[in-house]
């Protein structure tokens, strides 16, 4: 993984005025200065430069570190670098989008993080799957627990029955407390729990490894190697910028992927899920280039509030020959300045 202060020195091929902007304005803080720094919502604005303290960095913890955590949430997590990750996947619900039966591990997973600062605090980011019912129930006990929605929104076009993704976001130096408030919003849904005490990789799935999909095809013609999941098989890439919240600096793979999830449909035929972490400059040329490549649009927005640079993350959905898809694609994410993820969420 290219080291994160690294920030442009191998710079994509859509470099833009804007990328350059948010090097620039980031450069004093990533040395250590504080002062007043523009950032690039307040140089697009016109507004005078704005105080920002000194970035925190995270720091490396171990799976031990976060058993509390895990007890107060009622379920096990496993380690992705610096994250302590938790999947639930919505395995109650049986969710059909265009005609076709979408596997847990394609879209309906909530996924929960945690990341230790090292000013000691701890930073909660997530996103939960919850039905219509349960949107309502399930955001009035986040707001009871302190824990903030970033984002509402869909991932599917037109699923049955209707599902929303949230967003969650919370700041805090007792995770635990945050990961109780976690719980009691999760009890007001469906979404189960898992039993078990140990998370292993790729066995937490009722489906097998994808037949009839030619992977090493799909991970030449995107350029990473992927990896499957749940009957799903995923691939990843991270932005090459720092991405910051407020002053939080956030460890690669934490809110700014771009991801390719591909549901095999037989005969080389796939579903694919996934979407697009991009900046503004970006925006025009991945909904564009998505639509040339075979894929239908599904949303633009953004999943946080406080990063630089400003993200926006645009979700599509595409069926059709996996390979082919790949390779109609491929010249999106080329469009965008990301890079594979290499390893465990490294």
């Amino acid at each position: 993984m290219t080291d994160d202060r690294q920030q442009d020195a191998h710079p994509g091929p859509t470099a833009s005025r804007r990328r350059v902007l948010t090097t620039v304005a980031l450069a004093p803080v990533l040395t250590g200065a504080v002062g007043a720094v523009p950032t690039t919502r307040a140089m697009a604005a016109g507004r005078p430069a704005e105080p920002v303290p000194t970035l925190v960095r995270p720091v490396m913890t171990e799976l031990a570190d976060w058993s509390d955590v895990g007890a107060a949430l009622g379920a096990p997590g496993g380690m992705k670098r610096y994250m302590y990750h938790t999947p639930l996947l919505r395995r109650d619900l049986h969710v059909v989008s265009r005609g076709i039966m979408v596997r847990p591990a394609l879209a309906l997973g909530t996924h929960l993080s945690f990341v230790r600062y090292a000013d000691g605090s701890s930073l909660l980011m997530g996103d939960a799957v919850v039905t219509e019912g349960e949107l309502q129930p399930f955001s009035d006990a986040l707001h009871e627990n302190g824990i903030g929605q970033t984002a509402i929104h869909k991932h599917l076009l037109s699923q049955r029955p209707d599902i929303w993704w949230c967003h969650l976001h919370a700041h805090s130096t007792d995770p635990v407390s945050v990961a109780r408030g976690l719980r009691a919003a999760l009890e007001r849904t469906a979404t189960p729990f898992r039993k078990t005490t140990t998370l292993t990789p790729g066995a937490d799935t009722a489906f097998a490894m994808p037949f009839g999909l030619d992977t090493a095809a799909i991970d030449a013609a995107l350029g990473v190697k992927g990896s499957s999941d749940g009957g799903v098989y995923q691939s990843t890439f991270v932005r090459r910028e720092t991405i910051t919240d407020g002053h939080l600096v956030l460890p690669p793979g934490l809110g700014s992927t771009t991801s390719f999830n591909f549901q095999p449909l037989g005969r080389g035929q796939a579903a694919i899920s996934g979407d697009f972490a991009v900046i503004a400059d970006e925006v025009h040329d991945v909904l564009a280039g998505l639509r040339h490549g075979g894929a239908d649009l599904v949303e633009l927005h953004h999943h946080n509030l406080t990063d630089e640079p400003r993200l926006f993350f645009v979700h599509y959905w595409a069926v059709g020959d996996a390979v082919a898809l790949a390779k109609g694609l491929r010249p999106v994410v080329d469009a965008t300045n990301v890079e594979p993820m290499k390893g465990n969420g490294a």
